[in-house]
């Protein structure tokens, strides 16, 4: 057996058998990431303290990149949720978009709330909003739903900082406020053909919440539609906080990312000002100052131990996010410390397939079998950033790749994807698959013909 053989087995046996353990036994996927890593080194030749330090460096140098911003976006991120800034958001833009464009309205909430608010978390927030626009409209509370749900994953899987996207740019070597920017825009066309996607299924599949928790299912009929008079009388139920206080947590960290970014690309890239400007442009200076600003606008009327109280028990849940983040970068180094990544990348490039693909597949195909779309783009990235150089592809699209590869497969190993069908009263697994999993292959099916147009044209 050829030395570069036995690279390449090592990474099949060590990604079949995290695979293994994570669907057929009761090991954590942390644990699993951490074993693939060792099985990977040991098998493809590296010594058992070789492998035990590249285990170690890519973990601590992963979270070093990533670990404080995901902290600062998760506590941000609760505020926004207690205080009902979230809700203010939704408000707005269903009132600023009009009147029979409610899809369109929810999908930009969407779109914007998860940047620093979990996916599934603000399908729940926003669950009432939804079926109060349903029965209020008339229209399919499933089409209004997914509208929202498919804008969440647009930005929770390609834009920074949620922790998929960031880790992502971290191992790819690319700037954080370019990654922004890249997925920002890829993630237009894919919001269009979802939002299309959502105003069908909501025909097929329409269903109108009672106020008694329960679902009234027919035939959809166009006179079923109503108008929007009712919307400010929805609004003026609730004590929301302010539009400002509510958008600049959000607004004002990405402006300040994204003139670090320009500044870097412009001829002001020396100087008292360009220092001033890369310190507060850097996420973690950005996001402190952001949720700082929700603590600030948002908890003005809270007392301390109550707005403490909201960050700690947000901040409860990001212990294993960052554990299997951390994961992902010591696999990611072992690929690339024992010399597995030149061997897979001498492979790759002999397979009949654009290269701009490999980390599309290897993010969908761990979507497929662990659901979760921040380790899916974790462990495609970790796989696919030694192979850089070799591609000759750009870091930016190579890193939106492993990320648009994760939108792929949402079904029932998908926490998302029951929080959606209980939240939303699906029961049929017709209908189940017809909406979370059916929208995710047409979001993903446009990424591929982003990435390969991008790809013949940006080097």
């Amino acid at each position: 057996m050829s030395q570069e053989t036995q690279m390449l087995l090592g990474l099949v046996l060590g990604i079949a058998i995290m695979i293994i353990l994570v669907m057929k036994t009761k090991t954590h996927t942390f644990i699993a990431l951490l074993l693939a890593a060792l099985i990977c080194g040991l098998v493809g030749g590296m010594t058992p303290s070789d492998a035990i330090t590249a285990i170690q460096d890519g973990f601590g140098n992963t979270l070093k990149s990533t670990g404080i911003i995901i902290g600062l976006g998760v506590m941000m991120g609760g505020i926004l949720e207690k205080t009902g800034a979230a809700e203010r958001l939704a408000y707005t833009f269903i009132k600023a978009i009009g009147k029979g464009k409610e899809e369109w309205a929810l999908g930009v909430t969407g779109w914007l709330v998860s940047i620093p608010v979990f996916a599934d978390s603000a399908v729940v927030i926003f669950a009432p909003l939804c079926k109060a626009l349903s029965r209020v409209s008339g229209k399919s509370v499933v089409g209004l739903a997914l509208a929202m749900a498919c804008g969440l994953q647009c930005t929770h899987v390609l834009v920074p900082p949620t922790p998929g996207p960031l880790t992502a740019a971290g191992m790819m070597g690319v700037d954080v406020g370019q990654m922004i920017i890249a997925g920002s825009l890829l993630s237009i066309p894919i919001f269009i053909a979802a939002m299309l996607y959502s105003k069908w299924i909501g025909t097929k599949i329409y269903q109108v919440p009672n106020t008694d928790g329960t679902f009234d299912r027919k035939e959809f009929k166009k006179e079923y539609i109503k108008s929007m008079d009712q919307l400010d009388e929805i609004m003026n139920a609730k004590e929301l906080p302010g539009l400002w206080d509510s958008l600049s947590p959000i607004l004002v960290p990405i402006v300040l990312i994204l003139c670090k970014t320009v500044a870097g690309l412009t001829s002001l890239d020396s100087g008292a000002v360009y220092e001033v400007i890369s310190l507060l442009g850097s996420p973690i200076v950005a996001l402190g100052i952001g949720t700082t600003m929700a603590v600030y606008g948002l908890g003005k009327h809270m007392d301390q131990k109550e707005v403490i109280g909201i960050m700690n028990e947000s901040i409860k849940d990001t212990g294993m996010i960052m554990l299997i983040t951390g994961a992902g970068g010591s696999l990611g180094n072992i690929v690339k410390v024992s010399g597995i990544g030149d061997a897979l990348g001498a492979t790759v490039m002999a397979l009949p397939i654009p290269a701009i693909l490999i980390p599309v597949i290897i993010g969908a195909m761990m979507r497929l079998a662990l659901g979760s779309a921040t380790v899916s783009i974790t462990t495609a990235a970790s796989l696919t950033a030694p192979l850089i150089s070799q591609l000759g592809l750009n870091p930016v699209l190579m890193a939106q790749a492993s990320c648009i590869g994760a939108i792929a497969f949402s079904y029932f190993n998908d926490s998302g994807f029951w929080v959606f069908n209980g939240m939303f009263g699906l029961t049929e697994l017709k209908d189940q698959v017809k909406c979370k999993t059916a929208v995710s292959l047409v979001m993903v099916g446009v990424g591929i013909v982003e990435l390969l147009i991008l790809s013949a044209i940006w080097k």
